[in-house]
Protein backbone atom coordinates (compact mmCIF):
# COMPACT_ATOMS: atom_id res chain seq x y z
CA UNK A 1 0.00 0.00 0.00
CA UNK A 2 0.96 3.64 -0.90
CA UNK A 3 2.42 5.83 1.93
CA UNK A 4 0.35 8.80 2.63
CA UNK A 5 2.02 12.04 1.01
CA UNK A 6 2.76 14.88 3.24
CA UNK A 7 0.53 17.46 3.47
CA UNK A 8 3.05 19.65 5.50
CA UNK A 9 6.29 20.59 3.79
CA UNK A 10 9.35 19.02 5.47
CA UNK A 11 11.48 22.28 6.89
CA UNK A 12 14.89 23.12 4.92
CA UNK A 13 14.04 20.72 2.06
CA UNK A 14 13.45 22.01 -1.85
CA UNK A 15 11.27 20.52 -4.35
CA UNK A 16 9.50 17.84 -4.24
CA UNK A 17 11.58 16.00 -1.03
CA UNK A 18 9.20 18.60 0.67
CA UNK A 19 6.14 16.15 0.37
CA UNK A 20 8.23 12.48 -1.12
CA UNK A 21 10.36 11.19 0.86
CA UNK A 22 13.13 8.80 -0.69
CA UNK A 23 11.61 5.76 -0.12
CA UNK A 24 8.62 7.09 -1.43
CA UNK A 25 10.47 8.96 -4.58
CA UNK A 26 12.56 5.44 -5.25
CA UNK A 27 9.05 3.68 -5.57
CA UNK A 28 7.54 5.66 -8.16
CA UNK A 29 10.38 6.03 -10.09
CA UNK A 30 10.34 1.83 -10.29
CA UNK A 31 6.65 1.64 -10.45
CA UNK A 32 6.09 -0.01 -7.17
CA UNK A 33 4.52 1.67 -5.29
CA UNK A 34 1.59 4.46 -6.45
CA UNK A 35 1.45 8.16 -4.68
CA UNK A 36 -1.95 9.24 -3.74
CA UNK A 37 -2.32 13.15 -4.31
CA UNK A 38 -4.16 16.09 -3.41
CA UNK A 39 -7.97 15.89 -4.16
CA UNK A 40 -8.11 19.46 -5.76
CA UNK A 41 -6.05 21.77 -7.35
CA UNK A 42 -4.49 25.20 -6.33
CA UNK A 43 -5.77 27.40 -9.75
CA UNK A 44 -5.07 30.37 -11.14
CA UNK A 45 -8.07 32.11 -12.40
CA UNK A 46 -6.02 34.83 -14.15
CA UNK A 47 -3.49 32.25 -15.81
CA UNK A 48 -6.70 29.97 -16.53
CA UNK A 49 -8.52 32.61 -19.29
CA UNK A 50 -5.09 33.89 -20.56
CA UNK A 51 -3.95 30.72 -22.29
CA UNK A 52 -7.84 30.04 -23.46
CA UNK A 53 -7.23 31.65 -26.70
CA UNK A 54 -4.01 29.87 -27.28
CA UNK A 55 -5.92 26.73 -26.68
CA UNK A 56 -8.63 27.12 -28.65
CA UNK A 57 -6.01 27.65 -31.84
CA UNK A 58 -4.36 24.28 -30.43
CA UNK A 59 -7.85 22.76 -31.11
CA UNK A 60 -7.90 23.91 -34.70
CA UNK A 61 -4.93 22.03 -35.54
CA UNK A 62 -4.84 18.83 -36.90
CA UNK A 63 -2.90 16.88 -34.31
CA UNK A 64 -4.76 18.68 -31.76
CA UNK A 65 -6.78 15.33 -30.41
CA UNK A 66 -3.44 13.37 -30.43
CA UNK A 67 -1.59 16.07 -29.02
CA UNK A 68 -4.17 15.64 -25.85
CA UNK A 69 -4.20 11.88 -25.98
CA UNK A 70 -0.29 12.06 -25.30
CA UNK A 71 -0.20 14.68 -22.35
CA UNK A 72 -3.24 12.63 -20.78
CA UNK A 73 -0.58 9.41 -20.83
CA UNK A 74 2.41 11.72 -20.20
CA UNK A 75 0.64 13.34 -17.22
CA UNK A 76 -0.77 9.99 -15.09
CA UNK A 77 2.59 8.05 -16.13
CA UNK A 78 5.58 11.01 -15.76
CA UNK A 79 5.03 13.52 -13.22
CA UNK A 80 4.35 12.61 -9.59
CA UNK A 81 1.85 14.12 -7.44
CA UNK A 82 0.75 16.32 -10.97
CA UNK A 83 -2.14 17.85 -9.03
CA UNK A 84 -0.19 18.86 -5.57
CA UNK A 85 2.72 19.73 -7.88
CA UNK A 86 0.97 22.18 -10.75
CA UNK A 87 2.56 24.77 -12.15
CA UNK A 88 4.84 25.57 -8.99
CA UNK A 89 7.00 22.55 -9.59
CA UNK A 90 5.91 21.54 -13.16
CA UNK A 91 4.33 23.13 -16.32
CA UNK A 92 2.63 22.76 -19.44
CA UNK A 93 2.39 25.69 -21.99
CA UNK A 94 0.12 25.79 -25.05
CA UNK A 95 1.95 27.44 -28.73
CA UNK A 96 5.03 28.96 -27.01
CA UNK A 97 6.36 31.91 -28.77
CA UNK A 98 9.81 30.07 -29.42
CA UNK A 99 12.00 29.90 -32.25
CA UNK A 100 11.55 25.79 -32.54
CA UNK A 101 7.47 26.51 -32.83
CA UNK A 102 6.53 23.85 -30.70
CA UNK A 103 2.73 23.13 -29.92
CA UNK A 104 2.91 22.00 -26.35
CA UNK A 105 5.80 21.73 -23.98
CA UNK A 106 5.89 20.18 -20.27
CA UNK A 107 8.74 21.81 -17.88
CA UNK A 108 10.12 21.57 -14.64
CA UNK A 109 12.49 23.75 -12.57
CA UNK A 110 14.37 25.25 -15.93
CA UNK A 111 14.22 22.62 -17.98
CA UNK A 112 12.43 21.11 -20.63
CA UNK A 113 10.99 17.79 -19.95
CA UNK A 114 8.60 17.09 -23.18
CA UNK A 115 7.50 18.56 -26.15
CA UNK A 116 5.23 18.01 -29.09
CA UNK A 117 5.61 19.47 -32.74
CA UNK A 118 3.55 19.15 -35.74
CA UNK A 119 5.71 17.27 -38.35
CA UNK A 120 3.49 17.81 -41.42
CA UNK A 121 -0.21 16.48 -40.51
CA UNK A 122 1.17 14.36 -37.89
CA UNK A 123 3.17 14.88 -34.56
CA UNK A 124 6.48 14.69 -33.25
CA UNK A 125 8.00 13.97 -30.00
CA UNK A 126 11.41 15.46 -28.10
CA UNK A 127 12.03 14.19 -24.67
CA UNK A 128 14.92 14.37 -22.48
CA UNK A 129 16.79 12.48 -20.14
CA UNK A 130 19.81 11.15 -18.69
CA UNK A 131 22.73 10.17 -21.09
CA UNK A 132 23.99 7.35 -18.51
CA UNK A 133 19.90 5.87 -18.64
CA UNK A 134 20.99 4.56 -21.92
CA UNK A 135 23.93 3.40 -22.50
CA UNK A 136 24.90 -0.14 -22.21
CA UNK A 137 27.57 0.34 -19.55
CA UNK A 138 25.51 3.17 -17.37
CA UNK A 139 28.34 5.55 -18.51
CA UNK A 140 28.75 8.91 -19.89
CA UNK A 141 30.08 7.83 -23.39
CA UNK A 142 28.25 8.33 -26.68
CA UNK A 143 29.89 5.81 -28.39
CA UNK A 144 28.47 3.47 -25.66
CA UNK A 145 24.61 4.02 -26.60
CA UNK A 146 22.28 1.61 -26.72
CA UNK A 147 21.10 1.69 -29.92
CA UNK A 148 19.40 -1.58 -30.45
CA UNK A 149 17.46 -1.00 -27.24
CA UNK A 150 15.86 2.33 -28.59
CA UNK A 151 15.01 1.48 -31.74
CA UNK A 152 12.67 -1.40 -30.25
CA UNK A 153 10.65 1.39 -28.45
CA UNK A 154 9.55 2.42 -31.74
CA UNK A 155 7.16 0.88 -34.25
CA UNK A 156 9.53 1.59 -37.06
CA UNK A 157 13.66 2.21 -36.56
CA UNK A 158 13.39 5.62 -38.55
CA UNK A 159 10.62 6.78 -36.35
CA UNK A 160 13.75 7.28 -33.23
CA UNK A 161 16.04 9.55 -33.91
CA UNK A 162 19.00 10.95 -30.94
CA UNK A 163 21.06 14.24 -30.11
CA UNK A 164 23.50 15.03 -26.66
CA UNK A 165 22.37 18.34 -25.36
CA UNK A 166 24.74 20.23 -23.84
CA UNK A 167 25.60 18.89 -20.50
CA UNK A 168 27.50 15.94 -18.72
CA UNK A 169 24.87 13.73 -18.36
CA UNK A 170 21.92 14.80 -20.70
CA UNK A 171 20.10 12.88 -23.75
CA UNK A 172 17.65 13.65 -26.15
CA UNK A 173 15.06 11.22 -27.97
CA UNK A 174 12.96 12.66 -31.31
CA UNK A 175 10.29 10.30 -31.85
CA UNK A 176 8.01 10.50 -34.97
CA UNK A 177 4.06 9.64 -35.36
CA UNK A 178 1.58 9.61 -32.81
CA UNK A 179 2.01 5.62 -32.63
CA UNK A 180 5.72 5.00 -31.67
CA UNK A 181 5.53 8.09 -28.89
CA UNK A 182 3.01 6.06 -27.55
CA UNK A 183 5.03 2.72 -27.64
CA UNK A 184 7.74 5.16 -26.26
CA UNK A 185 6.25 6.34 -23.40
CA UNK A 186 4.69 2.90 -22.11
CA UNK A 187 8.11 0.90 -22.02
CA UNK A 188 9.16 0.23 -18.46
CA UNK A 189 13.00 1.23 -19.19
CA UNK A 190 12.21 4.34 -20.86
CA UNK A 191 9.26 5.49 -18.19
CA UNK A 192 11.62 4.25 -15.63
CA UNK A 193 14.42 6.84 -17.18
CA UNK A 194 11.32 9.61 -17.56
CA UNK A 195 10.51 9.70 -14.39
CA UNK A 196 14.15 9.44 -13.19
CA UNK A 197 15.09 12.76 -15.01
CA UNK A 198 11.72 14.28 -14.48
CA UNK A 199 12.04 14.17 -10.23
CA UNK A 200 15.12 15.15 -10.38
CA UNK A 201 14.53 18.84 -12.13
CA UNK A 202 11.07 18.84 -10.13
CA UNK A 203 13.63 18.28 -6.65
CA UNK A 204 15.57 21.41 -7.71
CA UNK A 205 12.92 23.80 -7.01
CA UNK A 206 10.17 25.63 -8.14
CA UNK A 207 9.31 25.75 -11.88
CA UNK A 208 11.15 28.57 -13.74
CA UNK A 209 8.10 28.88 -15.89
CA UNK A 210 4.81 29.02 -13.66
CA UNK A 211 3.53 32.01 -15.59
CA UNK A 212 3.30 30.11 -18.38
CA UNK A 213 1.16 27.02 -17.17
CA UNK A 214 -2.18 26.25 -19.46
CA UNK A 215 -4.62 24.99 -17.02
CA UNK A 216 -6.84 23.59 -19.82
CA UNK A 217 -3.86 21.71 -21.28
CA UNK A 218 -3.06 20.34 -17.46
CA UNK A 219 -6.95 19.49 -17.55
CA UNK A 220 -6.19 16.96 -19.74
CA UNK A 221 -3.15 16.16 -18.40
CA UNK A 222 -4.38 15.16 -14.89
CA UNK A 223 -7.85 14.03 -16.10
CA UNK A 224 -6.98 10.10 -14.92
Amino acid sequence: MARGVSAVPRRGTTGLRQFLDPEQQRAWIEGTAGLPDADERSESLELRFKYIPRFEKLLRRPQAQDVLALLGLYGRNCIPIPRRSERHYWSVSCLPSTSDKPLVRVNASWMELFTLYAAEEGIRARCLMRLSDFTTDRSLACSHLDEAFLESCVTAPEDISYFFPHGPDMFGVNVLGCASIRRFLEMPRILCAIRTFNLMHMNRGRNAYQASHCYSLADFMLAG
